[in-house]
């Protein structure tokens, strides 16, 4: 992993090309560590996550799978444990998170992308969940893939395998936006640059909300909508932003 900070932004970046960014143990530990560090940040709004190199993340190391093939039970659920919880951390960090991907997003790569809160896809990047090809199962994503494109387009991923572009990735919901190639950096650094001017505290109540909907029937739902529309009034941004639209307003 390497980390940069840049004008409120904090770029998680996957630093093995040579390995096509694959995950191993290390490379989990370590984007939990730097999620953890951008998230206490108070100068970072935003999270980037990218690739180094052709792809983005092409999944699970197979050759360290390999190696630790004979391993006991407990040293497996370890290190599933360990990309595990860098899923779970995604969810809890109130700070937006957007994956910027190039080449292929695969198996946890794919995993990987969809766990962030807005994925920006160029346009000739893919996305698939190949496992069961290698009789492995797509275990922690289903979690993450079935709210994100529906139960009929996930089993469709998981259990046939292909590979999808980025234009039906957008079509299922894998996808937030396509970029043009071209101008595919600079067009994720505007996006990323303009979130991160956004108030701080309104974007970490909305994410906060967003997510613990998945928790709530509709009746509850609302009313978690009402504490945190509350919430929201009482902060420094909501004043801010209220009373210069407001004067902005009347100049006009």
């Amino acid at each position: 992993m390497r980390v940069e900070r840049q004008a409120g932004i904090g770029r998680a970046i996957l630093a093995r090309p040579d390995k096509r960014n694959a995950l191993d143990r290390a490379m989990a530990d370590e984007l939990f560590a730097a999620l953890g560090e951008l998230e206490a940040d108070p100068a970072i709004r935003v999270i980037l996550i990218r690739g180094d190199g052709v792809d983005f993340c092409s999944g699970a190391d197979l050759e360290a799978l390999a190696e630790m093939m004979d391993a006991p039970g407990d040293v497996h659920r370890e290190d599933a444990e360990a990309l595990g919880r860098v899923f779970l951390a995604m969810r809890a960090i109130v700070k937006p998170i957007v994956a910027a991907v190039h080449g292929r997003a695969l198996a946890g790569g794919a995993g990987l992308a969809i766990s962030c809160d807005i994925v920006l896809a160029h346009e000739e990047a893919k996305f698939g969940f190949p496992e069961v090809r290698v009789g492995f199962v797509p275990a922690m994503v289903m979690a993450i893939l079935r709210r994100a494109v529906g139960e009929k387009h996930a089993a469709d991923l998981v259990l046939t395998g292909r590979i999808v572009g980025a234009e039906e990735g957008a079509r299922i919901g894998l996808v937030s936006r396509i970029l043009p190639g071209r101008t595919f950096d600079t067009d994720v650094d505007r996006i990323v640059e303009d979130i991160a001017r956004a108030p701080k505290t309104a974007m970490a109540l909305t994410k906060w909300l967003f997510y613990k909907l998945d928790e709530l029937g509709f009746n509850d739902g609302i009313a978690a909508g009402v504490v945190t529309n509350v919430e929201a009034r009482a902060t420094d941004d909501f004043r801010e932003g209220v009373r210069g639209f407001v004067t902005k307003g009347k100049k006009k």
